[in-house]
């Protein structure tokens, strides 16, 4: 008995020595990290595991995380001081993960003045598009896309332009297709490395394509003699085009137009 006391004298005074360098917020700390177990224990006592919930995890990983790695070593625990780390980088991580999440899915709404705004001015001009729409928006200094646009007047249930009797640039090339070519130039590179450009043009009537030449420097001259050739030719088939289609590359100079 008296070797029983002494033994808890010495355990207790040796503890005692131990908590004498740590702060008062260590000791907090490690007081109530162990009450909480001791709770979590007395909720399982009739089960084998000791489980814990993900507010265990949680109240621990916060209380825990802060004390030194030899503090937490020591100190009595029913989890290793790996998974007490664990547990705090996975709570940080779902903490910055459900801040950083939108409030709601896709875009943002449009502001309510906008669309006030916009529907004004397609009530007001009924034969704008939303295109037409989006530039006056543009010039008014209002920053929105052309398919914010469209969505405004589809959920207002106003069609883009109800009004518009002209026709669409679709509907265009279809009527006019026999008076209509296009032309561009295209880019290979022959065998020897060379890099070539070639002048084709398309009629959209027939989809045929007219190889007018190639040439590795499409100089001013050169694309403007290109196009005599095709005026000559199609002046031979007595073809019916009106309309040139091409893009705005510097390749084609002043007199290539002039030529048409």
């Amino acid at each position: 008995m008296l070797l029983r006391l002494a033994y808890l004298g010495v355990s207790n005074a040796f503890a005692m020595l131990r908590l004498l360098p740590m702060t008062d917020r260590s000791k907090d700390a490690e007081i109530l990290a162990l009450r909480h177990q001791i709770t979590v224990l007395e909720r399982q006592l009739d089960k084998q595991k000791v489980r814990f919930r993900p507010s265990d995890r949680a109240f621990l990983a916060a209380l825990l995380h802060r004390l030194p790695l030899h503090v937490l070593r020591r100190l009595r625990r029913l989890v290793r001081p790996d998974t007490v780390l664990r547990w705090h980088r996975s709570l940080v991580a779902r903490r910055h993960a459900t801040s950083c999440r939108p409030k709601r899915p896709g875009r943002p709404r449009t502001v309510r003045s906008i669309r006030i705004l916009v529907l004004r001015l397609a009530k007001e001009n009924p034969s704008w598009g939303y295109r037409r729409l989006h530039g006056e928006l543009l010039v008014l200094g209002v920053k929105v896309g052309a398919s914010t646009v469209w969505e405004i007047l589809k959920e207002a249930g106003i069609d883009p332009a109800p009004e518009r009797n002209s026709s669409t640039w679709a509907t265009f090339l279809r009527a006019q297709a026999d008076a209509l070519l296009a032309c561009d130039f295209m880019e290979t590179v022959t065998l020897s490395g060379v890099r070539m450009y070639v002048l084709v043009v398309i009629e959209h009537g027939s989809r045929r394509i007219r190889v007018l030449g190639a040439t590795a420097h499409p100089i001013a001259s050169w694309v403007a003699q290109a196009a005599k050739d095709l005026v000559m030719d199609l002046e031979d088939l007595g073809c019916r085009a009106r309309f040139m289609i091409r893009d705005r590359d510097g390749k084609f100079p002043d007199l290539f137009d002039a030529v048409l």
